[in-house]
């Protein structure tokens, strides 16, 4: 607490009044009793923020010593690129940021009155528009907070359109087993029953299963989700036929956009024939995804399909009446709001001779990276051509059998390369998914592509027994520096080429903060590394 001399100080040293203070108090004091707005019984007994961490930094300087080696610690795209396959890790530029910093976009409440907020409404229109552009559609709301709110938002607008044409009985979903997982999550909680589609040895849909399914459920099909190109990296060549037999059964068409990146001034779901399609701004249209979020999952839809996009209480026309009578999705009538200047900058800068050259070297990057490692690994999943779309998977299965090697030895080894790994075992298991996106340069590309041909001959040089199974260059890794600068060293291996098994990494080597651990188990079995759990009971 503060004593009455030590606040009269405090008002002094402001130039304040030191003879109200005891009005002031006794006032509010008073007023605290009468308006308490948490009943005692519900009010927090225990102290707070008891960890030692909130008591150890004392100064602007120390904090941000400590601030700086928490960051130091995560590897991001300042370091190295992240090649998360269907992920869309691409650069999101300094330019488009600026503009969330501003009072006029960080600064404003949701539900601020509509004439408070004239230019942020004309920026979310435009964009809008923009976006309706972009994916061949009539209309776009960007309410939804994620790709799988966009699923749920458009499913729901497909089975209410259903209805209002008496055909409330559609409720089979039809999802392909390459599909991301939210798309029979989002599917069952739009009420709808999913039925799987299988996929043909090469990754595309079965035509023929296809077909068959929408025939046998034409009377209660509600919809199918496609992505384009698919889960697996390619670009269909049955999808406008797959559309087409959805059509012909009574189905509606969803589009799911987390791929969007490899589309966009090439094609789009509108120009396919979909009735409406999501787009992922975290992926596709350069907001970050740092800590989570948040992310923005706009839909685009067809004419028939509007009046039945999500809205909101404040959402109203003019003269007051609603704007939908669907319901909202998010709690705010424009989502995540505070990060749509971001895309609206991407759009604007880039126009649309730039988007379409943007996926046209996201589709470059990813070929050339796939021709470089063909001859080291097997590509699973190609066209008819031997290419891909904007991501590719290798993999990994043989080396299990071969040399005791898992996905998981490879994706901490990358890490000893100064490299966040890609996708792992997703949607294949004993997989890795890479997509390089448009935003790396050919000799960041080389360095991913190095590194993992030097991580085969690794595997080799185990295969060939030049290294055990037990211990080797792969299974101990990540290296830290505090394992490579240890005096005992008892691996078979250098100390050298744990740490710098490459050249480009003697310039700019980025150090993993923690070695090699169970993952599996954690997952399992998670602690938060805090003070004892017996301080909590």
């Amino acid at each position: 607490g503060i004593t009455r001399q030590e606040l009269a100080q405090l008002v002094e040293v402001f130039g304040g009044d030191v003879s109200a203070i005891d009005s002031v108090v006794a006032s509010s004091a008073s007023t605290a009793a009468e308006s308490a707005a948490i009943p005692a019984g519900l009010a927090r007994q225990s102290a707070i923020l008891t960890h030692p961490i909130f008591n150890r930094y004392h100064s602007e300087t120390e904090m941000l010593r400590y601030i700086t080696q928490l960051q130091n610690k995560d590897l991001s795209l300042a370091n190295a690129m992240i090649p998360l396959g269907s992920c869309t890790m691409k650069l999101n530029a300094t330019t488009e940021l600026i503009p969330i910093t501003w009072p006029e976009f960080s600064q404003i409440h949701p539900f601020a009155p509509r004439e408070q907020a004239q230019g942020y409404a004309h920026m979310i229109r435009d964009l809008e528009e923009d976006l309706a552009a972009i994916t061949g559609m009539d209309a776009t709301t960007v309410q939804p907070n994620s790709g799988a709110q966009g699923e749920y938002a458009g499913l729901r607008a497909i089975r209410a359109y259903q209805s209002s044409q008496g055909q409330s009985q559609r409720n089979i979903c039809l999802v392909p087993e390459s599909a991301h997982g939210t798309n029979p999550a989002s599917a069952v909680m739009a009420g709808l029953k999913v039925v799987i589609v299988k996929c043909d040895p090469k990754g595309n849909l079965d035509l023929v299963d296809l077909e068959s399914k929408a025939k046998k459920h034409a009377n209660e099909l509600s919809a199918v989700m496609i992505t384009y190109p698919s889960t697996f990296g390619v670009f269909e060549e049955g999808v406008l036929e797959a559309i087409e037999i959805v059509h012909q059964n009574g189905g509606q068409v969803y589009m799911d956009g987390a791929n969007m990146n490899a589309q966009v001034g090439l094609t789009s779901p509108g120009h396919m024939g979909a009735d409406v399609c999501h787009l992922n701004n975290h992926k596709t249209l350069a907001i970050p995804h740092g800590g989570g979020g948040p992310g923005v999952g706009p839909i685009c839809v067809k004419k028939h399909l509007t009046p039945f996009l999500p809205g909101h209480p404040e959402l109203v026309n003019a003269d007051g009446t609603p704007k939908s009578t669907m319901g909202p999705v998010s709690a705010a009538p424009y989502g995540s709001a505070g990060v749509l200047p971001v895309t609206w900058s991407y759009v604007k800068l880039l126009g649309g001779r730039g988007m379409t050259q943007v996926s046209k070297t996201a589709i470059l990057n990813a070929n050339y990276m796939a021709n470089r490692l063909r001859d080291h690994y097997s590509i699973l999943f190609t066209n008819q051509k031997g290419m891909c779309a904007h991501e590719f998977i290798l993999d990994m299965r043989p080396f299990g059998k071969t040399a005791g090697v898992q996905v998981i030895d490879i994706a901490k080894r990358l890490q000893d390369y100064g490299f966040h790994p890609p996708t792992m075992s997703w949607p294949v298991p004993n997989t890795i998914m890479i997509e390089p996106t448009e935003s790396e340069s050919k000799e960041e590309l080389d360095k991913f592509c190095d590194a993992l041909i030097s991580i085969r001959e690794e595997i080799r040089e185990i295969e060939e027994g030049k290294q055990s199974h037990e211990d080797n260059i792969l299974v101990n890794a990540p290296h830290t520096i505090s394992r490579v600068s240890a005096e005992e060293w008892t691996h078979p291996y250098s100390r050298q080429r744990a740490a710098y098994p490459l050249p480009y990494l003697r310039e700019r080597k980025f150090w993993p903060s923690v070695g090699r651990v169970d993952d599996a188990f954690g997952d399992r079995n998670l602690m938060c590394s805090c003070p004892p759990i017996d301080t909590y009971q």
